[in-house]
């Protein structure tokens, strides 16, 4: 790792701004306190730990054992070391899972006070991921029980003083990503949400996609194939587009919904210089259905998106 942060600063130079944010996801069952100083050492000041549930039942049916305490003592480190966020996947739709079950983990985890809160909605799809052939298809949660996890994740979270960021995502008021959420300036990329506006993104490693400007790029997902483009001194590049005018647009609109849960057409009219309303107007019509199943409100120029929306 030291190595790569080496590399990484040689050819782009990383900042060392106390603003800056040096994130890196890690499993607690795969790490302890001298990796998080290593981490710390490289220059990382933000970690996020996968927890997925912490109900002994469903650890068993997913095949990931990670007792609370695991998940504590890399917190209590990280605090201690002056990491100054710290985020925790959870997973909703998992084997055995159910609105008790999840409300008493979400209990442990607003006891532990986390920075930001990552909520996902499981997708069964064992075809295109092995692993999950193991889970039985019958222990999943049907979709009610499913509505009422999310239900009681937003009343429980919103109630402990998070800030539903949208898209599955949780922060305490003071956290950068509820601040940027706040002053209008929150941005989603393929990451996830950030508070550092308009940035280019630079994808390393297999698969990994790039948005640059307008135009995107992604890698291979063969290693082989990517390892023998860097070994010919190419860009390990197998697809790309750039966005026409249109593209923009939308991709604007999508942006802002997703950050800032609402749009506001006449903002997106003068923005861009079109007539919002009749731009959108077949999309407008399709969200007709969303509006009628609760997800979506919509009063003249005003959309906005309702919590169960991440459904």
């Amino acid at each position: 790792m030291g190595d790569l942060i080496d590399r990484l600063d040689a050819r782009f130079g990383l900042s060392s701004s106390p603003n800056r944010d040096y994130a890196i996801e890690i499993d607690p069952r795969e790490a302890d306190v001298f990796t998080l100083r290593h981490l710390e050492s490289l220059g990382f000041n933000r970690i996020s730990l996968g927890v997925q549930d912490l109900n002994p039942l469903v650890q068993k049916a997913i095949n990931r054992i990670q007792p609370r305490i695991l998940t504590e003592t890399l917190m209590d480190e990280a605090h201690r070391l002056g990491f100054r966020s710290l985020n925790l996947d959870l997973i909703y739709g998992l084997p055995f899972q159910t609105e008790k079950s999840f409300a008493d983990t979400l209990r442990q985890v607003i006891e532990l006070n986390p920075a930001r809160l990552s909520v996902f909605n499981y997708a069964h799809m064992p075809d295109r991921f092995p692993p999950q052939r193991r889970i039985n298809v019958d222990d999943l949660p049907g979709g009610e029980e499913k509505l009422a996890i999310l239900r009681t994740t937003i009343e429980m979270l919103t109630a402990a003083g998070y800030v539903h960021i949208g898209m599955d995502h949780f922060a305490r008021p003071d956290d950068s990503l509820a601040i940027a959420q706040r002053e209008g300036s929150l941005q989603r990329n393929f990451q996830g949400y950030s508070s550092h506006a308009q940035c280019d993104l630079i994808g390393l490693g297999v698969s990994a996609i790039s948005r640059i400007d307008d135009i995107y790029a992604q890698n291979p997902s063969d290693l082989t194939r990517y390892e023998a483009s860097l070994d010919q001194g190419q860009l390990a590049t197998v697809r790309g587009i750039r966005l026409s005018d249109d593209d923009l647009i939308r991709r604007d609109v999508i942006e802002r919904l997703m950050c800032d849960m609402r749009i506001d057409l006449a903002t997106v009219s003068q923005r861009w210089n079109i007539d919002a309303p009749r731009y959108f107007a077949p999309a407008l019509e399709h969200l007709q259905s969303a509006e009628q199943d609760g997800l979506l409100t919509r009063s003249g120029d005003q959309l906005s998106a309702t919590p169960l929306a991440d459904c």
